[in-house]
Formats: structure tokens, sequence, C-alpha cells
């Protein structure tokens, strides 16, 4: 009985680790942002994410600029340079810009219902504009750092180490450090 039941959590904790969070979820077109433009906004449903540029309050809506970039598996913008443009999302009620900050994960589901016409710089910017129905804010991503020396003593020749021990000195390679940004977040 306590085997089964190790193996079913088992199951589910490593199904878990690339599932759609519950508010993302659904069927939606497979159009970026980009060529969103040239069709118009037909209305069509669609789950895009990105890097927040900017987030601007209104009086009873929040709209978004967000540089588009292609998601994961799980639904979360991907860390790449390549984009796919970007879009307007505006939802109703208030979003702090303070927690919607800029260079954050976002992801939005909602139908596209137009174009608006802005300025990147001097360049004249058609966005196409989403009618939120859901705004996911991911978590911040951990940053990892890894000392710049390497130790074939610590590390091993061929990945097989020696042993760690907390006195190899300064110039000597050390262990991943993950720094994390404070956060409000629990």
């Amino acid at each position: 009985m306590n085997k089964q039941l190790a193996i079913a959590l088992l199951a589910a904790s490593l199904a878990s680790c690339a599932t759609i969070p519950t508010p993302l979820q659904g069927q939606f077109s497979p159009t970026v942002p980009r060529d969103a433009v040239n069709t118009g906004g037909s209305g069509e449903a669609v789950r895009w994410g990105g890097e927040i540029i900017k987030v601007e309050p209104k009086a009873d809506t929040t709209c978004f600029e967000v540089l588009a970039r292609e998601l994961d598996a799980s639904a979360r913008p991907r860390s790449r340079d390549s984009n796919d443009g970007r879009f307007i999302a505006c939802r109703n009620g208030f979003y702090d810009p303070q927690v919607f900050e800029r260079g954050r994960d976002l992801t939005v589901i909602g139908h596209v219902t137009g174009t608006d016409h802005g300025k990147v710089g001097e360049f004249d910017y058609a966005y196409p504009h989403v009618a939120a129905d859901a705004i996911y804010l991911w978590p911040k991503r951990a940053i990892y750092a890894r000392s710049p020396y390497y130790d074939p003593w610590m590390y091993g020749y061929g990945g097989f180490g020696w042993g760690y021990g907390p006195y190899w000195g300064p110039f000597w390679g050390g262990p991943t450090v993950i720094i994390r940004e404070h956060s409000h977040e629990h």
C-alpha cells in the first residue's frame, strides 16, 4: 500500500513539472503578435506572453505593453533574445506597476480585438490589442552564478571530483551560487 502511494505521488509530482497553470489552460490560435497585425485582429483567442515593457493603469482598466516571446510547455515565456513583436493587453481592474514591473514574465489569454498605434522611440509601431481574460505574472527567475576559476582537484577530470571542502582558498572553483532578488511574493 505504501509503495503504491509513493509511486502515485512521484508520478503526480513529475506530471506537475510541465503543466500549464489553470488560468492559462485551453486551446488557442498559433498566431504570434507580429502576424496578428497583418490580419487586423479577427477576435481569435490567443495565449501570448513575454517581458513586461510598460504598465499603464487607467480609470477602470490596466494596459500592459509586452515584448512577446515564445512560450514553453508550461506557457511561460522563454528567456531568449528573439521576439515575436510587441502587443498591448488590457484587463479590467487595477494592476500595480510596482508588482507588475518592467522585465517580469507575463502570460496573457484573451481575444485580439484590433490594432493600437504608438511609437517605439521615433518608430511608428502597430501593436495588436488583446482584450485580456487572464493575466498571469510569473515568479522571478533565479540567477545562477558560478566561480570563474576551474579547479580540477575539486571538480575532477571529466566531471569526477575529489571532494568538497570549505578551505580551498580564494582562487579555487566553488559551488554554484543561486542569487534570488528580494520579492514580496509568497
